[in-house]
């Protein structure tokens, strides 16, 4: 169970992790469009498992590289950012969080078998 704190630093880090991306991606991403769509910290906080999203990238993996590539150029920014509200900038940890991907293929697979979505 994730304590308050844990989890105001989470949505901090959630927050100001997306604006850097955003403003990174045409410089160190190749333009991709990338969304942090959660962030959970350790008890500690001394890590931060940051989930990402590509959307409209056919190659995520390799976009998902470039993130991992520059992740002390992210964890520098960051720490310009946060530096004065907390005691050590966390470690950070990304994973591709393809949940709507495996949202659709599940979607397609009720459609193909004619079975209704749940909520209809």
């Amino acid at each position: 169970m994730e304590s308050k704190r844990q989890k105001k630093v989470a949505r901090q880090l959630q927050k100001d992790l997306g604006e850097i991306l955003q403003q990174i991606a045409n410089t160190h991403l190749g333009g991709a469009f990338v969304t942090v769509t959660g962030v959970k910290m350790t008890p500690d906080l001394g890590i931060a498992r940051v989930y990402l999203s590509f959307l409209m990238a056919n190659d995520a993996k390799d976009r998902f590289h470039l993130v991992e590539e520059n992740s002390s150029f992210i964890r520098g920014e960051l720490g310009r950012r946060i530096g004065q509200q907390v005691r050590k900038i966390p470690g950070l940890e990304f994973f591709i969080d393809n949940t709507a991907e495996e949202e659709a293929k599940i979607d397609k697979l009720f459609k193909d078998l004619n079975i209704p979505p749940t909520g209809e």
